[in-house]
């Protein structure tokens, strides 16, 4: 609670990767409910800009490298649940 914490998502791609590659992270809470993006990343970062995970998100990845991690700052025990990373590099999926 009040620190950080680095969530990790590597990738491999049988295609070079082009401007067309987009990351997207999805959050579930621990409680149930539907799946919401929290983060999007297309040559850019774009964290969200609405609900709970606003201003506390930062890209820490590198595309070049094969990661596409992000960092969640100024953590709360409500932000417990489900994270998945997904990565589209087209036409590589």
């Amino acid at each position: 609670v009040g620190g950080q914490v680095s969530l990790r998502c590597s990738f491999a791609s049988a295609v070079p990767v082009s401007e067309s590659l987009t990351v997207d992270w999805s959050y579930r809470p621990l409680g149930g409910g539907p799946m919401e993006t929290i983060f999007h990343y297309q040559s850019v970062a774009y964290p969200t800009t609405v609900g709970k995970f606003k201003d506390r998100i930062s890209w820490i990845g590198n595309i070049a490298q094969g990661d596409a991690s992000i960092a969640i700052h100024s953590l709360v025990m409500s932000d417990n649940g489900t994270f998945i990373c997904s990565v589209k590099n087209p036409p590589d999926v």
